[in-house]
């Protein structure tokens, strides 16, 4: 009997799930017992979406597909010689005065002083594009117009891919997020397709007139139209059905194809996507433990 109690092994110790804590003498570097996966979850942060609330969502990519459809219209009409620069200023005069209005009744922190920083900022960025408009003009003479058309399609299908859609590239004085290097690329990808299409007309106010135009919409229309959907969700869906409309009827007296070209591709962002994504979401699969990296609740930048 004490032969027996002298060669018993002392009881091995209990296993415990620890990061940092080297092999446990009497289990593998990789042993996992019963209780590794209780704390297991599947598909905790999958987010069920409603079919009509994506549908809703996706408006505002279909309202700035139309906004920039709108501005490639302008430079056909303008470089086809059916605008002049008179129309083309009574333009600008038109989104300018009609941006003011929605800034001024969609911002509830609108005070005269941010005002009279908006009209400034303003009155400098056209003074500045008048005095640059020569340059503008003859920026790329050397260069042939079928190299042009083609890098400024390029450089509207790279603005439309990287465009911030969920809220405005521009930001109101004051806030402190600032734009994502994408949005940044975004907006200069716009501005050189508009100095590209700029270089091809023939006079000087021509070249004011159609930066001034160019500018407005892609810089000023998305903080515009954020302020009216952060106003107003029915009202932001009453003007993008509008603007839907109204591109659509501009684009039908252009070309048949092209009208049928960007109908199609309305139906595919505003209905064939929306569906799309809910459908694989049903694919989903995700599995949350304990073994998960930690996640920070609060913002290291506070």
């Amino acid at each position: 009997m004490e032969n027996l109690a002298g060669n018993s092994s002392p009881p091995r110790p209990r296993w415990r799930k620890v990061a940092y804590g080297g092999m446990q003498p009497g289990y593998d570097d990789n042993h996992t017992d019963e209780s590794f996966l209780e704390g297991m979850v599947m598909n905790a942060s999958v987010v069920k979406r409603d079919m009509l609330k994506v549908m809703l969502d996706s408006v505002s990519i279909s309202e700035y597909l139309c906004i920039v459809a709108l501005v490639v219209l302008v430079w056909t009409y303008t470089l086809g010689s059916t605008l002049d620069e008179n129309s083309l200023l009574f333009i600008d005069a038109s989104l300018l005065f009609s941006g003011f209005l929605v800034l001024l009744f969609t911002q509830e922190m609108l005070s005269l002083g941010l005002f009279l920083h908006y009209l400034l900022n303003i009155c400098f960025f056209i003074t500045s594009l008048y005095v640059l408009a020569p340059i503008y003009q003859t920026l790329t003479r050397s260069i042939s117009s079928d190299s042009i058309w083609s890098v400024t399609a390029s450089l509207l299908v790279l603005h439309l891919f990287l465009h911030d859609y969920s809220e405005s590239t521009v930001k109101a004085p004051g806030v402190l997020k600032n734009p994502a290097l994408t949005s940044c690329i975004s907006v200069n990808a716009s501005v050189v397709a508009s100095v590209f299409i700029a270089s091809r007309l023939p006079s000087r106010l021509h070249v004011f007139a159609i930066m001034l135009f160019s500018l407005q919409v892609f810089l000023f229309a998305p903080l515009v139209t954020y302020c009216i959907k952060k106003y107003s969700f029915r009202l932001h869906l009453c003007f993008s059905i509008s603007l839907m409309a109204m591109t659509l009827s501009f684009v039908y007296t252009l070309h048949r194809l092209l009208f049928v070209l960007l109908l199609s591709l309305l139906v595919f962002v505003n209905i064939v996507c929306p569906y799309w994504l809910i459908k694989i979401q049903e694919y989903k699969f995700e599995i949350n433990g304990p073994w998960d990296e930690a996640k920070l609740c609060f913002d290291i930048t506070d």
